[in-house]
């Protein structure tokens, strides 16, 4: 019996999901566990798969569409089957959603580079998903907003792209193929000679819509920098003892498997919490909930935001295990295949952007977390020691630390430990 495909939670915090592409086709059939399409949800995208054997009667939201969750996105059942009432039931449905909704502003004039346009798409509600429209020369490029962006990121020329998404839309896909290819701009190509511009009054824009790990980590940060109570410690630390570490551990592995000093700060860190249970805590209302090991969320930088992979137990493992570790769950990350139980969970986090030249800086608490530390740059800097001054490498960490749990001697403590563990390696042992 033919039955509506619903938009399913493939994530522990999705809302709602954009389809990435459908792997099935209208008419194909299809067994338990084959995958129907791809989804890109708020951290990943994720295989969206059959729970029993089937036929793909009708696709309501294309590539590049988004549906809430429980929103019906295909129908499915026997070939030759009638679908007639089931798209007027879904037809009815999104009149009905559509009708809740609270009216519309009065539009404003203002100038504009480019416009939204709605594609036509076979389904029973005129269910459509904004793009950007360009002009190229007497032709019309249509892009979808995740493909303009990486487009402009990257210097790849969109005249010489030909979409694959319906009408011809370029999508992601069609970016990341020449880019492979070596399809962008190359450095080489004389700039244009610089001409001063006549345009007077506001600068055009265009408006792209916000990919969905974008306003997820919008709606956790604001949750996250207004209820909570959060207060900063900053402490400089020597770094000379932790490189000499990190330098004789990598002249005695392979290339594949040297660590970075991020690596070390990950494995002290974890050791400093077990000292300091109040920083592994989480609050919970009426209960203070404290964690047995330190699980700690390594952030990375992805095209579309934040992301921070899990290091499970991380005080257990060796400086090598926990580099393998964040190298293979980093890769996850850029690809956006990892796994729900790979981002969710950590007790504690750490976001490094020393590697990008930054001295300090003071990073938001990811809840339920009690604390995150904010790391920068190790640099050569000139010190005073014995009435002398010396060069030492200086790095500067700042821990954005939860009221609730971590008072101020609390979090300076830990950060003693932190401090101590890293300017005198052997401390780890005591």
């Amino acid at each position: 019996m033919a039955e509506k495909f619903l938009m399913p939670k493939l994530s522990p915090t999705m809302e709602e999901g954009q389809i990435a592409r459908w792997v099935k086709n209208e008419g194909d059939n299809y067994e338990s566990g084959e995958t129907l399409a791809e989804v890109d949800t708020d951290k990943a995208t994720m295989e969206m798969t059959a729970l029993s054997d089937g036929t793909i009667l009708k696709i309501l939201k294309a590539a590049g569409e988004t549906a809430l969750l429980g929103e019906t996105i295909a129908i499915i059942g026997k070939a030759g089957e009638d679908i007639s009432a089931l798209l007027d039931e879904v037809a009815a449905d999104a009149t009905s959603a559509k009708s809740a909704e609270p009216a519309p502003e009065p539009a404003q004039e203002k100038p504009v580079v480019a416009e939204k346009v709605s594609e036509p798409v076979a389904t029973a509600p005129a269910a459509t998903q904004a793009s950007v429209t360009t002009n190229a020369g007497d032709a019309r490029l249509i892009v979808s907003p995740i493909a303009a962006r990486m487009a402009a990121e990257h210097g790849v020329d969109l005249k010489a792209i030909s979409g694959s998404g319906p009408n011809g839309r370029i999508i992601k896909r069609d970016i990341e193929a020449a880019m492979e290819e070596g399809s962008s701009t190359p450095e080489s190509q004389p700039r244009p000679q610089f001409v001063a511009s006549t345009q007077v009054g506001s600068s055009a824009y265009r408006e792209e819509n916000t990919s969905k790990m974008r306003q997820i980590i919008a709606s956790r940060l604001g949750e996250s920098i207004g209820p909570i109570p959060t207060f900063y410690l900053t402490v400089e630390i020597e770094m000379d003892n932790a490189l000499e570490l990190r330098k004789l551990i990598n002249a005695s592995v392979s290339e594949q498997e040297k660590i970075s000093l991020n690596d070390i700060v990950v494995k002290v860190a974890a050791m400093s919490l077990i000292k300091h249970p109040f920083a592994n805590s989480s609050y919970q209302d009426k209960t203070i909930r404290f964690y047995e090991q330190a699980d700690i969320g390594v952030a990375v930088a992805i095209d579309e935001g934040l992301i921070t992979p899990v290091i499970r137990g991380a005080n257990l493992k060796g400086f090598l295990e926990i580099s393998a570790e964040i190298k293979d769950l980093a890769a996850k990350a850029k690809a956006k295949k990892l796994l729900p139980e790979e981002y969710t969970g950590a007790t504690f986090s750490i976001s490094n952007l020393g590697m990008f030249g930054i001295k300090e800086f003071t990073a938001i608490i990811n809840p339920p977390e009690a604390g995150i530390l904010a790391v920068g740059g190790a640099a050569p800097t000139p010190v005073v020691r014995d009435g002398q001054i010396v060069v030492r490498n200086i790095m500067n960490v700042t821990m954005s630390c939860d009221h609730r749990v971590i008072d101020g001697a609390t979090g300076a403590k830990f950060l003693q430990t932190f401090k101590q563990m890293l300017e005198q390696p052997a401390m780890m042992l005591v």
